[in-house]
């Protein structure tokens, strides 16, 4: 998948990296920018398959890149929209999950960057339509809610824990080194055990998990 991305990053190292990573997978980098009036005129005026932007940047060096990614998603819902943050927040995340229509939606931290293959994976899971989560919010999401899960095996905790991630099944197998039978078992068991619908796609399945998690 060859994507058009709108990169919006402050710092021109971590900019100039990010066009570098797109590029070399193939993707065509419609503009780099360093701030977030920038961000939404370029966005505005190359209609990209996906916007990656980081959360905190000029003008105002809060969380200007965050708000200018809510702005575009409410103009077009169905844009895709991927966010870096230097430090984890859970309140920027849930922000994000908060916009209605959560297909298309990623948060990460700028060090999952330096992984380049699973970053750049993301990016194509995210313009996709899917939701991705990095990894150390789903680890709080998971402690906050410690008594419900009290009742899952540490293997179901790990499979729960990538589903969140927004894996498919196939790539969870890959990560516990299983079978994709396997992982089928422990999410219908997953599933039962915390009282959500065992039916639907993969997507619906990651956004009740979520939902539980954050309840």
């Amino acid at each position: 998948m060859s994507l058009k991305v709108v990169v919006a990053e402050d710092s021109a190292l971590m900019r100039e990296g990010l066009v570098g990573v797109l590029t070399r997978f193939g993707h065509q980098v419609c503009a780099a920018v360093g701030d977030a009036d920038a961000l939404l005129a370029a966005a505005g005026e190359h209609r990209p398959d996906l916007v990656l932007t980081d959360i905190r940047m000029p003008p105002g060096q809060g969380d200007d890149g965050l708000r200018a990614a809510v702005a575009l998603r409410r103009n077009r819902p169905d844009l895709p929209v991927l966010v870096l943050s230097q430090y984890l927040e859970q309140s920027y995340a849930a922000h994000l999950l908060d916009l209605g229509d959560q297909r298309g939606i990623g948060y990460l931290l700028k060090d999952r960057v330096a992984a380049v293959t699973e970053f750049a994976d993301t990016v194509v899971r995210v313009a996709g339509g899917g939701t991705v989560l990095d990894p150390e919010v789903v680890r709080q999401l998971l402690r906050r809610r410690q008594d419900p899960l009290s009742g899952l095996t540490p293997r179901e905790r790990e499979v729960l824990a990538l589903m969140a991630e927004g894996r498919s099944n196939a790539a969870i197998a890959r990560a516990l080194h299983v079978s994709v039978a396997a992982v089928n078992k422990h999410i219908g068991s997953i599933l039962q055990r915390l009282g959500l619908p065992v039916d639907g796609d993969a997507h619906r399945r990651v956004l009740a998990v979520l939902a539980y998690l954050r309840s």
